[in-house]
């Protein structure tokens, strides 16, 4: 792969600047974490050498639009739980499920 696993966590820091990470709580180091994460990220793009260019895209395109549809489901959770209002971007997004808006 072209990228270090230190050079991926340096790239997630920076985004990380724009749109912080609340790690709340958890028991575990945040640098530790981002080890993990960028670790097994870098062994993932390894794995797909052997993909075709498209192929490459399409399969991180797959993995990124999981992750995000994750994050969305687990922090309208939290906030249901809590009680919290959602967010304008959010609610915006579940109206236009709820009315039929959403592509699909």
């Amino acid at each position: 792969m072209s990228i270090t696993r230190q050079e991926l966590e340096l790239l997630m820091q920076e985004v990380e600047q724009e749109d912080p990470i609340d790690f709340a709580d958890l028991p575990f180091d945040e640098h530790a974490l981002r080890g993990i994460v960028a670790s097994h990220l870098c062994e993932m793009a390894d794995a797909m050498e052997s993909f075709s260019e498209e192929d490459r895209r399409l399969t991180l395109l797959a993995v990124s639009a999981k992750l995000v549809l994750e994050n969305l489901v687990l922090h309208v959770q939290l906030l249901r739980r809590h009680g919290l209002p959602l967010n304008e971007q959010t609610e915006a997004l579940l109206s236009r499920l709820r009315s039929g808006d959403a592509p699909g």
